[in-house]
């Protein structure tokens, strides 16, 4: 099974996107290029949050074409953002029962995403008492809580300091591993994508540049 895009349109007044590629639909890609080079917009386009003319495929669903456009939310996609994005009205374990509720039946059980993102400790803690860390592993379990078949990540480190940053990556090289689902991660750091990454497409102006 493979992931095939071709996007090809303007975005805004002062951008264009030309890029195509395919990759086997299993391990981690890494999407890799300065700030605006295309990263967040491709993404974007994955999951349906936003119509670049041009075509996705995945696998053997059609998600868009000149003709077709699946919705973000018959997707199955979940979107790990820059900041965590947990509803700051509910705690962790609200969070993840809130995503949990809203999802199909699938193979990712609460109790070990929990395990796996070691979130145990954080189930009763609103996220304004969360480091940045903790925020990004509760934010994961709730995107994997909502069993997706394709996660994207968009640049999740980003808001950390160096030494929370590198236990990220040492975390996330091991739970990416074992989730079972491709996943898409955009970064600027290519130490970053080599350490994380099956793959790695790197973009440049908006166009593949290896």
């Amino acid at each position: 099974m493979t992931l095939a895009v071709r996007l090809a349109g303007r975005i805004g007044r002062d951008f264009a996107l030309d890029i195509a590629f395919e990759v086997p639909a299993e391990g981690v890609t890494a999407l890799l290029g300065p700030s605006g080079s295309g990263k967040t917009t491709v993404l974007r386009a994955l999951a349906g949050l936003d119509r670049v003319p041009g075509m996705v495929r995945f696998g053997e669903q059609l998600w868009q074409d000149g003709k077709t456009f699946v919705p973000a939310h018959r997707r199955r996609v979940g979107y790990v953002f820059q900041g965590q994005g947990l509803l700051p009205h509910l705690s962790v374990r609200a969070n993840l029962a809130y995503a949990a509720r809203r999802a199909p039946i699938g193979p990712f059980m609460a109790s070990d995403v929990i395990a796996r993102t070691g979130i145990e400790p954080l189930l009763d803690r609103m996220p304004d008492r969360l480091s940045g860390g903790e925020a990004q592993r509760a934010a994961i379990a709730r995107a994997l809580l909502a069993q997706p078949k394709l996660l994207l990540m968009d640049e999740p480190l980003s808001a950390l300091d160096s030494d929370a940053r590198a236990a990220m990556v040492d975390y996330l090289a091991e739970l990416l591993g074992g989730i079972g689902i491709p996943v898409f991660y955009v970064t600027h750091d290519h130490a970053e994508a080599a350490r994380l990454a099956t793959r790695t497409i790197l973009l440049s102006d908006g166009r593949v540049a290896g």
